[in-house]
């Protein structure tokens, strides 16, 4: 069913927890983004050089994934057993000292250290920030709060690409650790849901049980599916949008690309497509019909991207940026996992379910470089890319629309 706009139903969206959570994931998705800008120059000055570079690098984004899947199910839990409000202040203290500490590293083993905790404090920020908007709001505005925080929040990416490329690498991190800091003030006045206030006072509810998830056929089956929906976007981050510099010479692209420069033109796009999604949403009144249209959106601009031999390195750019608004539909797919389970284990939910999405990418990489020997780089791009659209596509299918339901309910056992 098709509503139009309404005022009425966005303004309580314009809310102090609004701004700040919006705040928060923007600082987190500067320093999630940020690393892999200053990769280089910051391996560089450690006296690295050449392929070392490259493993290294990767090294290190091993320990700050590997820190986002330990600290998603730590905050996960923490949330829903003390609160939105302790997840949302622990995880941005954490990473933002982690982000002044890997200003001053000095060795690799430093650095991986560094950005270990800066994952695990990385991982709480959009799960807490969702869980809380998601329920201090009326299930008519609850979709326009959750799409500002993810599109505030990935603004951030846009931003580290900027202060990436004008400061040095440990002025970076510094500006993303004291804008963290700067954040706990503001969240010294945020309120805790009144949801989660209301179970505190229930007996006999697990809160948390993180293990619940796989122990009932049907809550396993609909976490999983909450996790497949999401694996297109991060196919085409992780392969298409980080690889664009190999996928350039492949397609005889003329002009120089760099992975820096896709990337903030993809997550430009991102910033759009999550509006427009997330408002979407709201005016037709369903999750699922919007997802639907994204995927297949995502589907012929997959096409697009591996048969656009012999362009300029501008318009590339420009098909980053419209691949980005493709995938956009981030803000929704968290909204559908925080509105799938009940509030003893929203929080649970919410903070895991992106956390594993993203931790799917060495999945999704590692599948791409063992079909890539046989099938080239553009198939298995093809295959890897059309296997996650098809997941996808299946797991919406069997998927409970959200969009009317009443989030102050729990989960039994």
């Amino acid at each position: 069913m098709l509503n139009t706009f309404s005022w009425s139903h966005f303004k309580p969206a314009l809310n102090f927890t609004v701004l700040v959570a919006s705040l928060g994931y923007f600082v987190d998705m500067y320093d999630l983004v940020l690393y892999g800008i200053v990769r280089i120059p910051s391996l560089k000055s450690m006296g690295f050089s050449g392929e070392a570079l490259v493993t290294e690098g990767v090294f290190l984004l091993n320990m700050q994934m590997t820190g986002m899947l330990i600290g998603g199910i730590i905050w996960g839990i923490l949330g829903d057993k003390k609160g939105r409000l302790s997840v949302l202040f622990g995880s941005i203290a954490l990473y933002s000292v982690s982000n002044i500490a890997n200003a001053f590293v000095t060795s690799l083993d430093g650095y991986a250290i560094a950005r270990f905790f800066a994952g695990v404090g990385l991982a709480g920020e959009l799960g807490a920030a969702i869980t809380l908007v998601g329920e201090i709001m009326k299930r008519e505005s609850r979709g326009y709060g959750t799409t500002i925080v993810a599109s505030v929040g990935i603004m951030g990416s846009v931003a580290a690409g900027v202060v990436g490329d004008i400061f040095s690498w440990q002025t970076a991190y510094i500006i993303g650790g004291v804008l963290g800091l700067t954040l706990l003030a503001l969240r010294a006045k945020m309120l805790e849901s009144g949801m989660y206030k209301s179970l505190q006072g229930m007996k006999g509810i697990k809160r948390g049980d993180f293990l619940s998830l796989f122990t009932n056929k049907t809550r396993f089956l609909k976490y999983l599916r909450c996790i497949l929906i999401g694996l297109p976007m991060w196919f085409v981050v992780g392969i298409l949008i980080i690889l664009s510099p190999e996928f350039a010479v492949h397609l005889g692209i003329t002009g120089k690309v760099t992975a820096g420069n896709s990337i903030m033109f993809s997550y430009a796009g991102l910033v759009i497509g999550d509006l427009v999604s997330g408002f979407s949403s709201q005016i037709f009144r369903s999750r699922k019909r919007i997802v639907f249209i994204f995927l297949m959106i995502v589907s012929v601009l997959i096409v697009v991207y591996l048969n656009a031999f012999r362009i300029s390195a501008g318009l590339f750019y420009l098909l980053c940026f419209v691949m980005g608004v493709g995938i956009g539909y981030w803000a929704v797919f968290v909204t559908i996992a925080s509105e799938q389970f009940g509030t003893n284990l929203r929080s649970t939910v919410t903070t895991t379910v992106p956390n594993f999405v993203r931790g799917a990418v060495v999945i999704i990489t590692l599948s791409f470089k063992a079909l890539k020997g046989n099938f080239g780089l553009i198939g298995a791009a093809y295959i890897v890319g059309f296997i996650t659209i098809i997941l996808a596509l299946i797991s919406l299918y069997y998927m409970e629309e959200t969009y009317h339901k009443d989030l102050d309910f729990f989960e039994n056992d």
